[in-house]
Formats: structure tokens, C-alpha cells, sequence
């Protein structure tokens, strides 16, 4: 079989297309693609790009042509409703040069769903049964509008899948998927994320450097979290090369350039990087926090190492205390391994950090300056204290 065939070209690039004028209005918010663009991804798929796009044919009609000059698969979500004002099918069916009839079996299944409802069948839902001659249906048990499967003559594909992410999910997952990937789906690629603490994205970009940020393959790029910066390596294989050995080369010029900041990997999270320091050593930890207004509880909400928390108003720590004096006591009254402590103090328009551990090897404490006052500030001290501990174990020989 020719390997360029129609039912043989492969699967790697796409664009994502998102109808409804409700979105370019700012009523809705779309999730579809995000959750499209993940999936596409993670099996090697290059996302060109995702637009949001009115109910208005012209508009619509025009995206996909510009799609599908330069993606194998393109996928619209939105627009399959039974009012006027949804013109998805009439695109793909103005593009195609193709007219939608009405299907009797889908027209069957859509009269039958509201039938077993009680519901009068208005006659404008008919269009929620049409195909055109090269669409296949896609079928949808969550709701009344199939999704349209589109094959094109040069082999790329249309997937039009409706709006709702209750239908859209289980339709993408359970049908559309498995068919792209019996079409062959993307290529070979391998993904890593390396978490930073106690840099901020520009300084990472800066000691990245140029080359290594616009490289097309890998792709490295940094990503500012609430919790973390990212940097994502991601590779696809190419020239002779496998994915992982091209994720290895850019991997460990990260590590070279940034790897004194890396806390996790992947999905890491600060309670689970903590735990895994803490459960080799067999220690949980008490804190205390002032200023804060619990930020750090609320960062280490998950962590089953917490023995006890406890957040208390400045003013309730004596004039005198330090941090350090709050992790002493904090550990000897409670009995916990490890004492943490973190107080902030709004400095102008940033906020003053302080934060200590006291635990078996003695008390540590450090001082800092978080950027911005106000819950900013105080959400970015209890990633400093998060960072502090991490720091201490890190350095920390397991006995």
C-alpha cells in the first residue's frame, strides 16, 4: 500500500479550533482545546497553533482552509448545536464542496432520544443528523449531536466535536483517538520537567541562553507556575536520533545551566518532594507560622509528614523571638522531628521572610526578601519556607 495513501498518511501535526461567539466574546471560557492540546502532545503531535472563533461561516470556513494547508488533523469543537446560529457542519460542507443530507439512521437515534424523554421534536434538530459524503458520525452518548469524522482526498482529517467537555471528553477518548492512532499517531517523544525554586523565569531564560530556548527539536522552554518555574524539555526523534538521546543532550545542558534550583521532576509537588527527604529518616515536622496567613499550611496541605500546624498573628510572638526561637519551641512542644518556622513582615511594597528548622542537627534559619507585599508576598513565603527545608534535607547525608 502506498505509504502516502489516504488511509495511511500519518498523524503529526494538527490545529485546534474552538467555534462559538461566546467565546470570542469572553462569556465562556474554552478548556477544550487545553485538554485537546495535552492529549495531541503527549503522543508526538505538533499543535500548530488554537483559535477561538464567532459563529459566522465566512470566519469559520476560512480558519479551516488555513488549517488544513499545513496540519494532518484538524479539530473544531463548538458550533454542532440545532440553532442557526451553529454553522460548524455548513463550513466543513462549504470547504469540502460536499451537501449535508439528512442521515435516516442518525434521524432515527435523535427522534428515539427524545421520544424516551417526552420531549416534542422540534424539526430544527434534523440538522443535528447530517452528513456530508465524506464524513463518518461520531457518536455521542452524552448528548444529541454527533461529531463529524471527516476524510479528505490528500488524507488529512476534520474532527468536529461539540462543545459541552462532558461530551466532547469521552467522544475525543473513546472513539476519535483510537482512530487517529490506527492512522498513526505522531511520533516517538520524550518529555521532562525540571521544577525550579528561588529563581525567577527571566534569570532562568537568561542562564538558558538563546540557542538552547529556540532550538525546534528539542523544545525547551521555561513556564512560571504558582508554585514553581518550569523548564519542559521536550524531544521528538529526528535525524538519525531517538527522542531520548536529544532529551538527554538538552536535559543536561538545563542541569548545567539551572540545576542548583531543581527541586522535583514531572508533577512533583511540595509536599510529596518533602516527604520523599523526610520518609528515609523517618521524621515529621511541626510549623508555625506568623504574617503568613497559613500560605504555608495551605502549600503543604497534602503532606501526610505534617504532625501539627499552627499559624499565629504577629503580634502573638514575643518582641524578642526569633524564628528560630519558634521552630525550638515549636519541635520541643509537640514532639515533632523537625520545628519549622516562618514569619513575614510586609517590608514597603515587598514582604521580609523569615524562616528557621530546628530538628536533630541543630537550628538553621536564613532571611530573605519575598517580591511583593500583601497575599502575594505572603504566598511567596511559604514557598520559601518549603525551599529552605528542601535545601536542608538535600545537603543532609541519610544516616
Amino acid at each position: 500500500m502506498d505509504p502516502e495513501s489516504p488511509t495511511t498518511k500519518p498523524i503529526r501535526t494538527a490545529v485546534l479550533l474552538a467555534i462559538g461567539s461566546e467565546l470570542t466574546v469572553g462569556e465562556t471560557r474554552d478548556t477544550n482545546s487545553g485538554d485537546l492540546a495535552g492529549s495531541l502532545s503527549e503522543t508526538g503531535v505538533e499543535v500548530a497553533w488554537i483559535s477561538a472563533l464567532p459563529d459566522r461561516i465566512e470566519t469559520v470556513a476560512a480558519a479551516l482552509e488555513g488549517a488544513l494547508a499545513v496540519a494532518d488533523v484538524v479539530i473544531t469543537t463548538g458550533g454542532l448545536g440545532p440553532t442557526p446560529d451553529d454553522l460548524t457542519r455548513e463550513a466543513i460542507a462549504a470547504i469540502c464542496n460536499e451537501r449535508p443530507t439528512v442521515d435516516p439512521e442518525l434521524e432515527r437515534w435523535l427522534r428515539h432520544l427524545f421520544e424516551r424523554r417526552g420531549i416534542a421534536f422540534a424539526e430544527t434538530n434534523l440538522k443535528q443528523a447530517w452528513l456530508i459524503p465524506s464524513s463518518t458520525a461520531v457518536p455521542n452518548v452524552r448528548g444529541t449531536a454527533p461529531g463529524w469524522w471527516v476524510d479528505r482526498p490528500d488524507g488529512r482529517v476534520i474532527v468536529a466535536l461539540p462543545g459541552p467537555p462532558s461530551e466532547m471528553r469521552p467522544m475525543w477518548q473513546s472513539w476519535v483517538l483510537p482512530r487517529l492512532r490506527e492512522r498513526g499517531l505522531g511520533r516517538e517523544r520524550v518529555t521532562r520537567t525540571y521544577r525550579l525554586t528561588g529563581i525567577g523565569e527571566s534569570n532562568v531564560a537568561a542562564l538558558l541562553g538563546e540557542t538552547l530556548l529556540r532550538a525546534q527539536n528539542p523544545v525547551v522552554a521555561t513556564y512560571a507556575r504558582a508554585d514553581a518555574v518550569d523548564v519542559r524539555v521536550s524531544a521528538v526523534a529526528g535525524d538519525g536520533r531517538t527522542a531520548a538521546e536529544l532529551a538527554d543532550e538538552a536535559s543536561a545542558a538545563v542541569l548545567a545551566a539551572v540545576g542548583d534550583h531543581v527541586w522535583g521532576h514531572g508533577d512533583d509537588t511540595w509536599p510529596g518532594a518533602l516527604g520523599s527527604g523526610l520518609a528515609g529518616r523517618g521524621w515529621d515536622v511541626a510549623l508555625v507560622e506568623a504574617g503568613t496567613g497559613g500560605a504555608t499550611a495551605r502549600l503543604l496541605a497534602d503532606a501526610t509528614w505534617l504532625k501539627s500546624t499552627r499559624t499565629i498573628a504577629p503580634e502573638s510572638a514575643g518582641s524578642t523571638d526569633t524564628a528560630a526561637d519558634l521552630a525550638r519551641d515549636e519541635m520541643q512542644q509537640t514532639g515533632a522531628s523537625i520545628g519549622l518556622a516562618v514569619r513575614a513582615v510586609e517590608a514597603g511594597e515587598d514582604t521580609r521572610v523569615e524562616v528557621a528548622a530546628a530538628g536533630p542537627w541543630g537550628v538553621s534559619e536564613s532571611s530573605s526578601t519575598a517580591f511583593l507585599g500583601g497575599s502575594e508576598g505572603r504566598r511567596r513565603a511559604g514557598i520559601t519556607a518549603a525551599a529552605f527545608l528542601h535545601e536542608i534535607l538535600r545537603k543532609m547525608p541519610i544516616q
